[in-house]
């Protein structure tokens, strides 16, 4: 499932509507998973796949009020829209991940 904030770098035919946002750019991502053993290797793998220049040492954790999920703040160096779309529709599949901001 889309989260608004996916909606907006839903692809769509260049010719159709700007984007919103200068490339490149730092673009915060907030996913939001169960905590569990190799969450965080496993998010930080999927990010380093689409933003291989990520350093996984700024990666910021959260755990929840009551430790069940756990949220990561990567902020990576976008470098395009495609890159985005194709880095929030990982996120998003991944069976671990249960919200992309």
């Amino acid at each position: 499932m889309l989260s608004v904030t996916t909606a907006i770098f839903v692809k769509m035919a260049e010719d159709e509507q700007p984007s919103l946002l200068e490339f490149p750019c730092d673009f915060p991502l907030k996913i939001i998973g169960i905590q569990q053993p190799g969450y965080a290797q496993a998010i930080l793998g999927v990010v380093q796949q689409h933003a291989p220049e990520y350093d996984g040492s700024t990666m910021e954790m959260r755990p929840s009020s009551k430790g069940k999920y756990l949220s990561l703040t990567c902020t990576i160096r976008a470098q395009s829209r495609a890159q985005l779309d194709a880095l929030y529709q990982a996120l998003c599949d991944h069976p671990l991940v249960v919200k992309v901001l």
